[in-house]
């Protein structure tokens, strides 16, 4: 047998398996108990009265509330080629219509299911939720100074920043979409709503108001250095001009009509 076609095959079921194709074979995996029965990374805020309430927490995680309009949900985040990547979900909880709350273990116990593949993870509520669906709460991990995330549900969001985080300066925040209203509250931490929001992602970038120190010492300082040089450069082409003078070369051309032909030819 060719060796090198023995070889790309090898290559092959490697990519296949890292890429986690055959695990999409093999269906959807259970998440584990442990993970899913993990405290959240902020308590849940299950009284907004957003469809979607979003806490982001300093260590790069967020802790979400939506109240569903079905029951089954799926959860990923889109990579930059447009595809799908199951997101990392602990902590799950369920709010009943009527306000109980249970864990994923009695989720589970009560007919629900929690699936992952490599591109979501797809949960399902109990046939007894389906005339009122509910809410659905969950923590997950995010990127520092950045939250973006498609909207699993559309209407009014709510997402609040660690403390001491701003968007107000362009270079350093952004919000896409366009929000509806943004205020700060007793403990520094902005807070950015929508009304409505039909997008199918959304994303808010953030910074600690220390950096906008920092960076106004740096431009300060590059500030700073180019004026000092520019003097330096200044006093260099004076030096020279000066030295042209002490040598007799500088030539008065103003003096000159342009009516004398040039030395020697007169």
């Amino acid at each position: 047998m060719n060796t090198r076609l023995v070889l790309g095959t090898a290559s092959l079921v490697f990519l296949l398996l890292s890429a986690g194709c055959l695990g999409a074979i093999m269906g959807p995996q259970d998440v584990s108990n442990d993970r899913l029965n993990e405290p959240p990374a902020a308590e849940y805020t299950w009284d907004s009265d957003r469809d979607a309430h979003i806490a982001v927490v300093e260590n790069a995680t967020f802790s979400a509330v939506y109240d569903l309009n079905s029951t089954e949900v799926q959860l990923f985040r889109r990579d930059g080629l447009g595809g799908r990547n199951a997101i990392r979900v602990s902590a799950l909880q369920y709010q009943y219509d009527n306000g109980t709350v249970i864990n994923a273990t009695q989720l589970k116990a009560r007919g629900g299911t929690i699936k992952q593949t490599r591109e979501a993870v797809t949960v399902t509520l109990p046939e007894e939720t389906s005339a009122a669906p509910g809410k659905l709460a969950f923590t997950s991990t995010s990127t520092p100074k950045r939250f973006s995330l498609p909207t699993f549900v559309k209407g009014s969001y709510e997402v609040v920043l660690p403390p001491d985080r701003r968007i107000d300066f362009f270079l350093f925040g952004q919000v896409r979409p366009n929000y509806t209203d943004r205020s700060v509250d007793d403990q520094s931490r902005t807070h950015i709503v929508w009304d409505d929001v039909q997008t199918d992602s959304m994303l808010v970038q953030f910074y600690l108001q220390r950096d906008l120190t920092i960076f106004g010492g740096i431009a300060a300082g590059l500030v700073l250095v180019a004026l000092g040089g520019l003097f330096y450069y200044k006093r260099q082409i004076e030096a020279l001009e000066e030295q042209r003078r002490d040598l007799g070369l500088n030539v008065d051309i103003e003096q000159d009509d342009g009516d004398d032909p040039p030395p020697g030819m007169r």
